[in-house]
């Protein structure tokens, strides 16, 4: 799969191309059936499939503080396009300039000048253009005198409710993990660099590895049964998602987890933690006594949760 950031980097060969175009944040099975019919449509006329993205996504530009957390950060969301088969993203940067285009502006300057699209798949809630005054009805009537023709795609739905990011989030905070992989199709999972820390776990007698978020917000807080794919074996263990309050902070989200009975060197290397089951809130702890022993509680929880579950 080729990336493309920005409309300044677009090429004479990545015209002409059956496209789409949102946050596909999480590619749920929601987002994996356009992009499935995407692939369809791209295979019958012979084009190269597109999938048009943005970052920031456009809630973050207009009100980060207060922006949905990430259920996927860029580089995970590239992972998953590109296991789905699309052969190109375009990554637009949501700006002031971007924000300001019309619904028209927009068809203009991104699908007709810089894509050349033939065809666009889009969902049924797609807003696009200043003030979000372009949709579906608008696309359908600019389409065919721009050159290209659009299909809505048809919602998915789970158990009588629409598959969507939001749905999946509210599943992640009510810890509801088996309802958030059946909406995902597969575990939710955050992946990143291993970085140095405080070190403070590895005084306490049990070492983590602290994970790089690289996102202001998470859909998660707490302590969380986990596993760690490393070296094509999974690894089980136990990781902590939160600001830490028992130590001196930054204030800021951070993962940490530590794997059961693993000896080696992390540093450096990426990690892909999956979530499986929440043990408990994050909480302050009157002494780093009380906190070694709620550590060393949630580690026998996690052993306890591993050994009740069939091997896979």
């Amino acid at each position: 799969m080729q990336l493309v950031r920005g409309l300044h980097n677009l090429r004479p060969r990545h015209r002409g191309c059956v496209a789409t175009i949102g946050n596909f944040d999480g590619v749920h099975r929601g987002h994996q059936a356009i992009l499935a019919r995407l692939r369809e449509r791209a295979a019958e006329l012979g084009l190269p499939s597109c999938v048009v993205i943005f970052e920031p996504q456009p809630r973050e530009f207009f009100a980060a503080d207060s922006a949905p957390p990430r259920l996927s950060r860029l580089r995970e969301k590239l992972q998953l396009l590109a296991a789905a088969g699309i052969d190109q993203v375009l990554c637009l940067s949501f700006n002031r300039r971007l924000r300001e285009l019309s619904a028209a502006e927009f068809v203009s300057a991104v699908l007709v000048e810089g894509l050349g699209v033939r065809h666009l798949e889009v969902g049924d809630d797609f807003r696009f253009g200043c003030d979000r005054t372009g949709d579906f009805a608008f696309l359908c009537k600019v389409g065919p005198d721009a050159g290209f023709s659009v299909e809505e795609a048809a919602t998915v739905e789970l158990d009588g409710e629409r598959v969507s990011s939001t749905r999946v989030r509210q599943a992640l905070a009510a810890a509801d993990f088996a309802l958030a992989e059946r909406l995902l199709g597969r575990p939710f999972c955050i992946e990143g660099r291993v970085l140095h820390g405080q070190k403070l776990a590895r005084q306490l007698g049990t070492p983590t590895a602290n994970v790089q978020l690289k996102r202001r917000r998470v859909p998660l807080s707490g302590v969380f049964v986990a596993s760690v794919e490393l070296d094509g074996r999974r690894w089980p263990g136990v990781a902590n998602i939160g600001v830490r309050p028992t130590v001196q902070g930054d204030g800021r989200p951070h993962l940490e987890v530590h794997l059961l009975d693993f000896a080696g060197e992390l540093y450096g290397r990426h990690l892909t933690v999956a979530f499986h089951h929440k043990l408990r809130d994050e909480q302050r702890f009157a002494s780093l006594e009380a906190l070694k022993t709620a550590i060393d509680g949630d580690v026998a929880a996690a052993r306890a949760y591993w050994q009740g579950q069939p091997p896979k």
